[in-house]
């Protein structure tokens, strides 16, 4: 049932305001609306109808009819019935085309849980020359590495680590494709394209804006070719400024092999790629904040992959030949 444009939406907190029995309000559309009459006044009616709440113009409506409110039997004493629509149940999580985020917050949890919980969603990516991490951010095959752990490479392969029957089943896949890749923020987006690739279990990208220093992070990936290692420690600044980007520094240990994985908050999401580290201290990790990540993906066009030109992350358009030219028409 549409309403007409003069009425408005106040979305509010609808849990647990369920009526009795319907109140009835009547338009001049001849539409009917039911639910609970929350309040009245001069020239505006609000009703819940259970998943949000209605404010309509008096000017809209006809004829309100109130529902009387039911008393209690005393052979039963139930409470009466539900007529009101439940209220809708939110997503987890929301998806802008390949990545996922979650609409609401999420409760922290310990390392030991979020480990185990996404374990499967990092992989380690192979090329002729040396190895990387990654991890899934679609079922489709779609994961994010750093562009420097496949740079100058077309050969390559992702291992996955499948969880079946309470134990991990290694599996390597060969077809895989990339998508886009940039080389100034060091991010790259493959796909994985073998026939039998079943359904990947995916990780959310979080938001490292609300961080704060001293935030307790941690970081899943291959150092060294360790594959499976697991990393934690806290974040030191989310502003660390490096050759005219700005990256998030942290105590969690990185090494080589660690790029292109994962950096966690204790809600279980993604909050930066590590990509790099200062060999001579320790504890002077880098990771791409989330939303270079997000951003790269919502302009992923702009950074199309191009197969004649795999050196370069951009596509070019043809130039105008010589006959295009002399046939253009006079000015």
């Amino acid at each position: 049932m549409q309403l007409k444009q003069s009425f408005f939406l106040a979305i509010l907190a609808a849990g647990g305001l369920a009526a009795a029995a319907p109140d009835t309000i009547l338009l001049k559309d001849k539409a009917a609306l039911t639910g609970k009459i929350l309040a009245e006044k001069r020239d505006q009616v609000a009703l819940d109808i259970g998943y949000t709440v209605l404010v309509i113009p008096r000017n809209q409506i006809t004829k309100i009819s109130r529902a009387a409110t039911p008393e209690a039997t005393p052979e039963t004493n139930s409470p009466p019935q539900k007529t009101v629509p439940e209220p809708a149940k939110s997503t987890p999580s929301e998806s802008s085309a390949l990545y996922a985020t979650n609409v609401k917050p999420e409760a922290t949890r310990t390392v030991n849980e979020l480990v185990g919980a996404l374990g499967e969603s990092v992989v380690q990516v192979r090329t002729p020359a040396g190895l990387g991490s990654g991890f899934m951010i679609h079922e489709e095959g779609y994961l994010i590495t750093n562009f420097h752990v496949i740079e100058g490479e077309s050969q390559l392969s992702v291992e996955v680590y499948h969880q079946r029957q309470g134990q991990l089943d290694r599996k390597t896949y060969k077809q895989v494709r990339i998508v886009a890749m940039n080389k100034f923020v060091d991010l790259a987006l493959l796909k994985i394209d073998d026939k039998d690739a079943p359904k990947f279990k995916f990780i959310t990208l979080g938001n490292s804006d609300p961080m704060m220093a001293g935030d307790h992070v941690f970081a899943i990936g291959s150092p060294l070719g360790l594959e499976r290692t697991v990393t934690e420690g806290i974040l030191s600044t989310k502003t660390r400024q490096m050759a005219g980007e700005l990256y998030l520094q942290t105590t969690t240990q990185i090494n080589p092999g660690n790029s292109g994985g994962p950096l966690f908050n204790l809600k279980g999401e993604v909050v930066g790629v590590t990509n790099m580290k200062i060999t001579f201290g320790e504890g002077l990790g880098f990771a791409i904040p989330a939303e270079s990540v997000k951003y790269f993906l919502d302009h992923r066009d702009a950074y199309a992959y191009a197969n004649d030109n795999p050196g370069s992350a951009y596509r070019y358009l043809e130039p105008p030949t010589r006959t295009r030219t002399a046939a253009r028409p006079p000015e």
